[in-house]
């Protein structure tokens, strides 16, 4: 947990102790980003507000890290109001947001959203998805086009791996949600869409005219089974 807050960051080990993880914290960006490079991490809990470095910043830096390292969850902290922090955050790298204050049992639900999809995702086996030059492999949990390896955090690897075991088919907002198991979306929250605007960037060769992920206005989206 990377936060400069010292009694929440104590009462988030204390809450998270009480349900068997094992928490460690770090008061600013460059000594969570230490930790992180010297002791394994299944998952980062991540203020945007510290004093020596924008939460944002640490987000990309991690996301810049070698192999695995860059890959491991970043659930974001915001006291902001403002959504737009929340949307930047998720352009960026983090899989999830929660807003300040909160309450610890959300939090938790989040967390064990987060890991559960990962290791479901590992559950599921060597078995390989690929449309034309775009390869899925759901073991490794990787992406590539071509010989071009894609930058997705895991959330979205996940998200991607729902529509493209469903090709073909249109799925609503809350159809995706669901699949991952992820947190239910509310009318006003634009986070599904910023995530699907990330793994078009990082699959599509044109993101603004994408053949691979369509939009299907009012509905939701669709992956197309024809590609390349």
């Amino acid at each position: 947990m990377i936060e400069d807050d010292a009694r929440l960051a104590q009462m988030v080990s204390e809450y998270l102790g009480q349900s068997g993880f094992d928490v460690s914290h770090a008061g600013d960006g460059g000594q969570g980003l230490a930790a992180l490079q010297s002791t394994p991490t299944d998952l980062v809990i991540l203020d945007l507000m510290l004093p020596d470095m924008d939460g944002l910043d640490v987000c990309r830096r991690i996301r810049a890290l070698p192999g695995a390292l860059a890959q491991v969850p970043i659930l974001m902290l915001t006291a902001k109001g403002d959504p737009m922090d929340r949307i930047i955050g998720l352009e960026i790298g983090a899989d999830d947001y929660l807003p300040k204050p909160f309450e610890p049992r959300e939090l938790l639900a989040r967390i064990r959203a987060i890991l559960r999809r990962r290791v479901d995702g590992i559950a599921q086996g060597g078995r390989q998805l690929r449309f034309g030059t775009l390869e899925i492999d759901r073991d490794a949990r990787t992406v590539s086009v071509g010989a071009q390896a894609c930058d997705l955090t895991s959330y979205q690897f996940d998200l991607l791996v729902a529509l493209a075991e469903r090709a073909g088919r249109v799925l609503t907002r809350d159809q995706i949600m669901e699949a991952v198991r992820g947190r239910e979306l509310d009318a006003f929250d634009r986070s599904i869409d910023v995530h699907m605007g990330r793994i078009r960037a990082a699959i599509e060769v044109d993101a603004k005219n994408p053949k691979r992920i369509l939009t299907v206005r009012g509905v939701g989206y669709v992956f197309a089974r024809q590609q390349d």
